[in-house]
């Protein structure tokens, strides 16, 4: 079963809604943040990145960092910026985005989701977490006593579920506007205890949940949940901190992009001794296209031109769900063996660039220092959820979602 909580939103009155929400802590650097929010004091990015309010030298994760997000929260309240739901709702959140000649269109429900069922495996992860970063958002969330950033869940679609969601959808939202980006955001509430009752009863029938994106945001409200838990001897699951924000999408309606990368040298390899190399387990060819068309064929930009690699067969696993992603066949048959890079986590000589700024970006970091970029084929939702279904973990910066949730829009309090 999956089990849901609705609560008791803190939310921007609707004319501040598009001035308050921001892009999630974790896609932005400290210095990009500073920049975005700096002519906009309600930002909520002065919660969630409120090392931008600080000089900006100061180490990310002491004390007073952790104390800003919390005044600048305070503040926002003070303001009636945010205000508070009287009583718990659920809320659904749709975002809408063109995608080349189409809309994309993605709805989700918002409640809390319940961290026992996390320890459980009943939401599965597909991704390792980092102890700092993990660490560091539940800091954050303790501090502030509140979710501030959504956990990005999804489910397998459920008929009767979309038909549920298009009839609230047919009620005024409160909130509808445009962010900066292009993207188009929704917000409606289910106030009606018997709606609500029925939205808890259906996902009752849910096996399990799914993070989409968001590992070390749902660690670190399970995290929390665990120890006020410890602290309680009258615990009895339903309190509030025993669930974490988290908006819950249906499979088929997400939208992976390619996560590429990018490396900053040939590991003292020439171009052509480089060229060699890769030819030995791929089929390799100049090109005008960036990007991949299928699985197991990569994009390659090197010394000005494009290229297509084509993986060989039994190079790769094709039965094993984590072998035969393709992330896992360029690591394994170009950047470990070639290039050296054994744990793409730590090494510093390769970045990861998200789909959504486009082959140009690629081009652009290769003629601005860097030796080489590859295009991927984008990560699969069924793939993902095989995965976790399995039990196994992806290898790291295997997917990107688009578009990304907007934090502030709606935050839970833990109180």
């Amino acid at each position: 079963m999956s089990k849901i909580k609705p609560f008791r939103a803190l939310r921007p009155v609707p004319e501040k809604a598009n001035a308050v929400a921001s892009p999630p802590y974790d896609v932005l650097s400290s210095d990009e943040a500073r920049a975005m929010a700096a002519d906009n004091p309600v930002s909520f990015l002065h919660v969630t990145k409120p090392e931008i309010d600080l000089d900006p030298k100061i180490d990310l994760y002491t004390d007073e960092v952790y104390a800003k997000a919390a005044e600048n929260m305070r503040r926002l309240v003070a303001q009636r910026v945010m205000i508070r739901d009287e009583a718990p709702c659920l809320y659904l959140y749709q975002q809408e985005m063109r995608i080349g000649e189409r809309n994309h269109v993605q709805v989700g429900l918002v409640a809390g989701a319940c961290s026992d069922e996390y320890e459980r495996n009943l939401i599965k992860k597909h991704e390792l977490t980092r102890a700092d970063k993990e660490k560091d958002r539940t800091r954050h969330v303790e501090t502030l006593d509140a979710n501030a950033g959504p956990v990005f869940l999804t489910y397998r679609a459920v008929a009767s579920i979309d038909a549920m969601v298009d009839a609230e959808r047919r009620a005024a939202p409160l909130y509808d506007f445009v962010s900066p980006d292009g993207i188009r955001h929704a917000v409606w509430a289910i106030r009606d205890p018997k709606r609500i009752d029925a939205f808890t009863a259906a996902f009752a029938g849910i096996p399990c949940l799914y993070i989409a994106d968001g590992h070390h945001r749902c660690a670190s409200g399970v995290a929390i949940g665990a120890k006020r838990r410890a602290a309680n001897p009258c615990h009895t699951g339903d309190e509030e901190y025993a669930y974490f924000l988290a908006v819950m999408f249906p499979h088929d309606q997400l939208y992976i992009m390619d996560y590429n990368r990018v490396v900053n040298d040939l590991h003292g390899l020439t171009e052509a001794a480089f060229l060699a190399k890769v030819r030995e387990k791929f089929d390799v060819a100049e090109t005008n296209a960036a990007r991949p068309t299928k699985a197991t064929e990569f994009g390659m930009f090197l010394g000005g031109k494009w290229y297509t690699l084509t993986a060989r067969p039994g190079t790769f696993d094709a039965k094993n769900p984590v072998e035969s992603l393709d992330v896992s066949i360029l690591q394994n048959n170009l950047l470990a063996p070639i290039l050296g890079i054994g744990d793409p986590r730590r090494d510093k000589r390769i970045d990861f660039v998200g789909g959504i700024r486009g082959p140009k970006e690629l081009e652009r970091r290769v003629k601005e220092g860097a030796a080489v970029a590859f295009s991927l084929y984008a990560t699969s939702m069924e793939q993902l959820m095989a995965i976790a279904d399995a039990g196994q973990i992806m290898p790291p910066k295997s997917t990107w979602f688009e578009p990304k949730l907007r934090s502030g829009l709606l935050v839970r309090p833990l109180d």
